[in-house]
């Protein structure tokens, strides 16, 4: 098992890790994907801060520590309890970058934990479509994601 710096949430078809430093908005982009109302679309808390990743079956799934499990920092609130779910599959990585570090037209990557790759895309989590283009990506490829 490995226990990596990020923010997890389970978008339905898949799961998404949010990685990046402290202030690149994790928290902000998962509060945004939890909350969003629109056609009961709102996403679930894996885990804020620090996330447990297994390989099981092939596959990658997410976890929280259990001393976190549930919360939620949220910037200029505090500490909050959110509906979460135990585990979920981790279907894509997210590296939150400063929006000069988003290409227009990225190549596939690709990145690894305990022995399963994963895609791997780059992404402002304060461009207000941020939280559409996960979506999009995640529906898109109906929980197997697969970029072109």
């Amino acid at each position: 098992m490995a226990r990596v710096h990020g923010t997890c949430i389970d978008l339905g078809p898949a799961a998404v890790l949010l990685r990046g430093p402290s202030g690149s908005g994790k928290s902000d982009l998962a509060l945004r994907l939890i909350d969003d109302a629109g056609g009961g679309d709102g996403g679930r808390l894996v885990s804020d801060d620090q996330v447990e990743l297994a390989a099981r079956d092939g596959a990658l799934w997410a976890s929280a520590p259990a001393p976190i499990a549930g919360l939620m920092e949220v910037r200029g609130v505090g500490v909050v309890r959110v509906p979460c779910v135990e585990a979920a599959r981790l279907g894509l990585v997210v590296d939150l970058v400063p929006p000069r570090d988003v290409a227009r037209m990225p190549d596939p990557e690709t990145c690894a934990y305990e022995g399963v790759a994963l895609p791997l895309m780059r992404l402002c989590a304060f461009e207000i479509s941020a939280a559409a283009k996960l979506r999009l990506v995640v529906r898109a490829a109906d929980g197997d994601i697969i970029r072109v």
